[in-house]
């Protein structure tokens, strides 16, 4: 699992490059954003949304594992994106209370980002 390089450029903000995304895809048609919102109101994480963005996107903490990873849904898939602060443990509890809550198969693809 890579983990992406922050940098800070000299305009100001932060950008990360490179890095992991899980992309988590249901067998059976379902709801993924009401999946992934139960899951996090649920806990035990700590988690903030887009609200102006046309999907869902969350940061989201897990205080359990004490991880940091960010969460989209679209194109019928649950994308978990490694940030600096995330471990296997963080991404397994999540991928494992999803599965419970969408109750079927899901198929894992990893991506390694570059950009």
């Amino acid at each position: 699992m890579a983990h992406p390089e922050r940098s800070h450029p000299r305009s100001g903000g932060m950008r990360y490059e490179g890095g992991t995304v899980f992309a988590l895809s249901p067998d059976r048609d379902v709801s993924l954003a009401d999946a992934v919102e139960i899951v996090l109101r649920e806990g035990p994480y700590r988690y903030g949304d887009w609200f102006d963005l046309p999907m869902p996107l969350f940061l989201v903490h897990d205080d359990g594992t004490g991880d940091t990873f960010r969460v989209s849904v679209r194109d019928g898939r649950v994308e978990l994106h490694v940030r600096s602060a995330t471990t296997a443990a963080g991404l397994r509890a999540f991928y494992d209370r999803l599965i419970d809550r969408v109750d079927g198969g899901v198929r894992v693809e990893r991506e390694e980002q570059t950009t």
